[in-house]
């Protein structure tokens, strides 16, 4: 396994060699101890595209015979924070997992992957520190960087261009700089320019985090997430991904060098002070990343569709902006004709949600549709039909 250097990062090992010789430095311990295509809403079966879950794993029996066997052994709470005795052998055995696939050191499990965000964020910068962050970040990213209390600037959707002037006009004023991006937007379903922040962080001597959380298991060779795809993994020093979406779990994670792991084990305070997950959590994650690993067909099949699916609504007069994956936003501009237009779908019986401001901005309310691994053929076409018939 190669290692990435970590560069703008070599700050964290001082910093623990601190905690070190303040007695302050924690250490974990590790116990050794005993949804689908279709679903119902409100009583009616619907064809689903509102879900992540993009592999279809979240019914797998695979996965619920994990769940079954870990909790025989181990039973269901863990009992407590990581950090007491609620860090399982299992949640031991899935973060290596995690690391093997994404290629770094180490990784960290956490409750969700806002968690994850709103923690690693906020123990990498902080007072003294600017943060620049993508105006159509997810949430938990932004919260990440106001919570930080570090200077937050704000560039707009993608503008890689504009962020080389920011952080060029920033100059060296502050003592640590980070970049935050999704690598796949929620709810645009479009790329962020890796390559291009990747070579920023490096000319700026930043730090680039990504949250890969709608990537994760679908795109690259491996199912490692966007930066994979791109093939610029080695750029980036902070990845973050959740096992609540195509691996059809729950929970979040970060990878990196272990000096990170290590760091934010002590200074992540939504990893601290929450009780761990059950580690049948983590029996289920183990079967979906051998599910990722044995059939790659799920996410080629997946990708695939989406293209062909994309092309075709675009074909018929929808505007599905710049998605560029399974995720494919039909923006329709006005809040009001998003709900019409999912209750209309509703009704032929296709759940599609809308989505309005504050998730999206004023002028982009949409329907978002989700591609899963699980929708045959048949079903994306009943989809189309549905949506030719209104668009008429």
């Amino acid at each position: 396994m190669e290692y990435t250097t970590n560069r703008p990062l070599a700050w964290i090992d001082a910093e623990l060699d601190t905690l070190d010789r303040q007695g302050l430095r924690r250490r974990l311990l590790t116990r050794s101890s005993v949804q689908a295509a279709r679903v119902t809403i409100d009583g009616r079966e619907l064809l689903n595209f509102g879900s992540n879950d993009y592999l279809g794993l979240a019914a797998d029996p695979r996965l619920g015979s994990a769940v079954a066997n870990a909790v025989a052994k181990e039973g269901w709470g863990s009992g407590a924070s990581p950090l007491i005795s609620g860090h399982a052998s299992l949640h031991a055995e899935l973060e290596r997992r995690l690391a093997e696939l994404e290629g770094t050191e180490a990784a960290l499990l956490f409750p969700s992957g806002f968690a994850a965000n709103v923690g690693t964020i906020a123990a990498l910068v902080g007072q003294g520190d600017a943060v620049f962050t993508d105006r159509k970040n997810h949430a938990s990213l932004l919260d990440g960087c106001r919570l930080s209390r570090a200077d937050v600037r704000v560039y707009p959707h993608g503008d890689w261009q504009r962020l080389d002037d920011l952080l060029a006009r920033t100059g060296h004023r502050h003592r640590r700089r980070l970049i935050v991006t999704d690598s796949l937007f929620s709810m645009d379903g479009d790329l962020a320019p890796l390559a291009e922040l990747a070579q920023l962080a490096a000319r700026h001597e930043a730090m680039l985090m990504i949250d890969e959380a709608h990537a994760t298991g679908v795109f690259g060779a491996s199912g490692r997430g966007v930066a994979e795809h791109l093939g610029v993994h080695d750029g980036v020093h902070v990845r973050v991904g959740t096992l609540s979406k195509a691996l059809g779990c729950i929970g979040g994670f970060v990878a990196g060098s272990r000096s990170l792991i290590e760091w934010l084990v002590n200074r992540a305070r939504p990893y601290v002070f929450s009780t761990a997950a059950p580690a049948a959590m983590a029996a289920a994650a183990l079967a979906a990343l051998d599910i990722v690993a044995r059939e790659p067909e799920r996410r080629r099949t997946l990708l695939a569709q989406a293209e062909t699916l994309r092309n075709e609504l675009a074909a018929d007069g929808w505007n599905v902006g710049r998605s560029a994956s399974q995720i494919v936003p039909l923006i329709v501009g006005e809040p009001v004709w998003a709900v019409e237009l999912s209750a209309r779908l509703r009704d032929r019986g296709i759940f599609a949600p809308a989505i309005r401001p504050p998730t999206v901005p004023d002028g982009e309310a949409c329907l978002r549709i989700s591609l899963t691994a699980g929708h045959a053929p048949e079903m994306i076409a009943a989809l189309r039909f549905a949506l030719r018939e209104l668009k008429s």
